[in-house]
C-alpha cells in the first residue's frame, strides 16, 4: 500500500506500528493520572501546592530516570528496558486507592516517574532508529499523535470520570500501560533486526565528546522547556483555575486536540521546510495564549469561557508544534550513535518543564494567584525567543534542520 506520492504510509514502515501501540497505551495511563492524581491529593486534604508536588515529583523522577535509559538500552536491550518502563508506569495506578495521604501519593508518583522516564526516552529514540532522516519529521509526527491522541480524550474527561464514576475506575484506566507489554516485545525484536542495518563507518567515527553533543542540544531543549512549563501548568491546574466545569472539559479537550493536530502536522512541514521558520511564531503564540488564559481566570468565581478556550487552544498549537520541531532539531544535531543521548536530553527538557510548570505555578498560585502565576510562565516563555531566531547548530555529517 502506497500513498498518493508513491511512498509507503509511515505506520506501515518496519516497527512503527508496535511503537505506536506501546506509546499510545503508555501515555494513556500517564494522561489519566496527570489530572486525577492531583485531584486525589486535594481530596485527601492537600492544597494547590501539594497537588502540584504530585506531578512535580513524577517529573523529577522521570528526569532522573531518563539520564540512565541510554545506558540501560545498551546493557539490557530494548525488550527488558521497555517492558520494565511500562510496568513501573502502570502498576502503581490502582495502588492510589490504598490512601490519598500526600506522602503515599508522592511515593507512587516517584515510581511512575521512573517508568515514564524509560518510556519517553526509549520511544523517541526508537523513532530515530526505525526511520530514515528524510522522513523523520513525519515519523515524529505520527509518534506525537500516538502520544497526544489518548490525551485528547483522557486528559479532559479523567477528572469527570473520577468525580462522577469513581476514582476506582480512573485508577484502573491509569494501569493501561500494562497492556503494551506484548507490543513492547515485538518492537524490541524489530529494533534488533533494524539497528544493525543503519550502522556505517562514517556514522560511528568519533567526532567529539559527550559535552560537545550536549552543548549542541541546549538550544532545542531550552526552547522546549519554555513551552512545557506552560503546558504542565495548564494540564495540572485548569480544573482548579476554572470555576466552570463545562469550560474545564472543553478547554482541556481543545488543549489536547490542538496539541495532537499540531504535533502531527508540523512533522511533515519540518521535512519540507525545516524547523527554523516555525519556531519564533510558536514561541510568541505561547506567550499570547498564556496571557489570554490569565485574563480569563482573573476572577476565581466567574471564568470568562470564550477567552479561556481561545487561550488553551493557542497554547495547544505551540505546545504540539514545538514538541515536534525541537525533537527533529535534536536528532538532526547528532549522529546515529547519540540518538539515545539526544532523546534523553530532549525528554529531560520536556519533563523538567512539565514538572516545573506544576510545582512553580502551584507555589505562585498559593502565594499570589493563578493569573499572576500564568503571567510569570508567559515571561519565561518569552525569554526563549532569541533562541528561536538563531540559525540551528548541527554536528558534522548531520542532516540540516
Amino acid at each position: 500500500m502506497l500513498t498518493s506520492s508513491g511512498r509507503t504510509p509511515i505506520w506501515r514502515l518496519h516497527g512503527i506500528l508496535p511503537l505506536l501501540v506501546v506509546t499510545s497505551v503508555g501515555f494513556s495511563g500517564y494522561a489519566v493520572l496527570l489530572t486525577v492524581a492531583p485531584l486525589w491529593a486535594v481530596a485527601g486534604g492537600s492544597g494547590s501546592a501539594g497537588a502540584g508536588l504530585v506531578n512535580g515529583v513524577l517529573m523529577l523522577f522521570t528526569v532522573l530516570a531518563q539520564a540512565f535509559v541510554p545506558v540501560a538500552l545498551r546493557r539490557f536491550g530494548w525488550g527488558p528496558t521497555l517492558i520494565s518502563g511500562l510496568v513501573l508506569l502502570g502498576l502503581p495506578s490502582p495502588l492510589h486507592l490504598l490512601s490519598n495521604d500526600l506522602g503515599v501519593l508522592l511515593g507512587l508518583s516517584a515510581v511512575r516517574g521512573l517508568g515514564f522516564g524509560v518510556l519517553t526516552v526509549a520511544g523517541s529514540a526508537a523513532v530515530a532508529e526505525l526511520v530514515e532522516p528524510k522522513r523523520r519529521g513525519e515519523a515524529i509526527g505520527a509518534y506525537g499523535l500516538a502520544i497526544a491522541a489518548p490525551q485528547l480524550v483522557l486528559l479532559p474527561f479523567s477528572p469527570w470520570i473520577a468525580e462522577h464514576l469513581g476514582y476506582g475506575l480512573a485508577f484502573a484506566l491509569g494501569a493501561c500501560p500494562l497492556l503494551g507489554v506484548v507490543s513492547a516485545a515485538i518492537l524490541a525484536r524489530r529494533l534488533r533486526d533494524r539497528v544493525p542495518e543503519q550502522h556505517s563507518a562514517a556514522e560511528e567515527a568519533p567526532y567529539g565528546g559527550r559535552r560537545a553533543v550536549l552543548v549542541g542540544l541546549l538550544r532545542p531543549v531550552i526552547l522546549l522547556l519554555g513551552v512545557t512549563v506552560a503546558g504542565g501548568a495548564l494540564m495540572t491546574f485548569t480544573p482548579q483555575m476554572s470555576a466552570d466545569p463545562t469550560a474545564t472539559v472543553l478547554g482541556l479537550f481543545l488543549l489536547t486536540a490542538t496539541t495532537a493536530l499540531s504535533r502531527w502536522r508540523f512533522g511533515t512541514l519540518a521535512d519540507r521546510y525545516g524547523t527554523r521558520v516555525f519556531l519564533w511564531p510558536l514561541v510568541i503564540l505561547t506567550v499570547i495564549g498564556l496571557a489570554v488564559v490569565s485574563w480569563a481566570v482573573r476572577d476565581s468565581s466567574s471564568t470568562q469561557v470564550v477567552p479561556l478556550l481561545i487561550g488553551l487552544a493557542a497554547v495547544g498549537v505551540s505546545y504540539g508544534g514545538l514538541q515536534n520541531l525541537t525533537l527533529v532539531q535534536a536528532f538532526h544535531s547528532v549522529r546515529r550513535r547519540d540518538y539515545g543521548l539526544a532523546s534523553a536530553a530532549w525528554n529531560t527538557g520536556f519533563d523538567a518543564g512539565t514538572g516545573l510548570g506544576a510545582v512553580v505555578v502551584g507555589a505562585l498560585a498559593a502565594g499570589f494567584s493563578f493569573p499572576v502565576a500564568l503571567l510569570v510562565s508567559a515571561g519565561f516563555s518569552l525569554l526563549t525567543l532569541p533562541l528561536a531566531l538563531l540559525p540551528p547548530r548541527r554536528r558534522p555529517g548531520a542532516q540540516p534542520a
